[in-house]
């Protein structure tokens, strides 16, 4: 399952393509190792270490990838931008995933928002921004979408307002937003706090905010280590337990609504993509061979999976809004 067309296709990270970095919750610069991860997504070279904070117990990526070096990783191949949707016989099973991926989304934001046609959506790390339209078809609501990757030439994009870049540095002219969505997205923030602080402003009084992120205090870490797959070396920059999302969370004046000991992406992913990375090491994924074990995998462990909401198995989920004293 090794993907030979990404192999060594780039040059491997340069000292100088490297900067160093506090810890991004309490500022110190005192750390001690964690692991050293590679892509093993892609193989792509390089290697990466991540760190815990001494001061704090945040874990990050130290030193990381400048802001111009790591655009390099986010290219066609990167997961999120994927733009093959033509998977031979298993296109129907390959949809539907993605679209079950998608209504899980919507599922957890029932639970916390009600949408309507006057309602505004902002999803933070859009990628094909299949959930805005997603959102746009179930509720009419009125969509903005953020991504680092320029990707307005994707279908649907002429339905929603969308902005590359980086998410604090977008200008949305006083406009606030009932549900803002950060699915995956933080773990990848170069400013965390600052873009938790700028969502926050950007909430309605009774709006809320929908984070997901991987779970490094979680059964999937302790079985891969350095080859777990929310890692995602060297394009995540930030890994946090329950305890570590609350404090950034709390530090931003965020109040806790809820914690999710799960998210809407498949934990199963992480099972079979971790055990993948152990046999590969560092090779690469190649998607289009892994496929096929992916599904017969994913029904074999699905009474497992049954269970997924109660085992803290990947993800975890958390609902805040905006705490405003005065």
């Amino acid at each position: 399952m090794a993907n030979p067309r990404l192999t060594k296709t780039m040059p491997a990270p340069l000292a100088t393509d490297f900067e160093s970095v506090a810890c991004y919750l309490c500022g110190s610069s005192h750390h001690r190792p964690l692991t050293s991860a590679e892509d093993d997504l892609t193989g792509k070279p390089g290697q990466f270490a991540f760190v815990t904070c001494e001061d704090c117990g945040l874990a990050y990526q130290y030193p990381r990838l400048g802001l111009n070096r790591i655009k390099d990783y986010y290219d066609d191949e990167y997961i999120a931008h994927r733009k093959k949707t033509d998977w031979g016989m298993l296109t129907p099973l390959y949809r539907r995933a993605m679209d079950r991926h998608d209504r899980s989304k919507v599922e957890l934001v029932r639970r916390f928002a009600s949408l309507h046609e006057n309602s505004s959506v902002l999803d933070i790390g859009c990628g094909a921004a299949t959930f805005l339209l997603k959102l746009k078809q179930e509720f009419r609501v009125d969509a903005t979408g953020v991504d680092f990757k320029d990707l307005h030439l994707l279908p649907g994009f002429d339905q929603i307002d969308f902005r590359c870049g980086l998410f604090y540095e977008q200008d949305f002219g006083g406009k606030h937003f009932d549900l803002i969505t950060m699915w995956h997205f933080l773990e990848h923030d170069y400013d965390p706090c600052r873009t938790l602080a700028y969502a926050k402003n950007l909430l309605t009084p009774n709006g809320h905010l929908i984070i997901e992120v991987p779970r490094l205090d979680s059964v999937s870490f302790r079985l891969y280590r350095e080859r777990w797959p929310g890692l995602q070396a060297p394009q995540h920059t930030v890994l946090y337990t329950k305890a570590s999302l609350l404090a950034m969370l709390n530090k931003a004046g965020l109040e806790l609504v809820d914690h999710l000991p799960y998210g809407a992406f498949p934990a199963y992913f992480y099972l079979f993509a971790g055990l993948a990375f152990k046999y590969l090491q560092g090779r690469g994924l190649d998607l289009d061979r892994a496929i096929v074990p992916y599904f017969v995998g994913q029904l074999l462990l699905s009474p497992l999976m049954l269970f997924e909401r109660k085992l803290n198995l990947a993800m975890q989920t958390i609902i805040v809004k905006r705490v405003d004293h005065g």
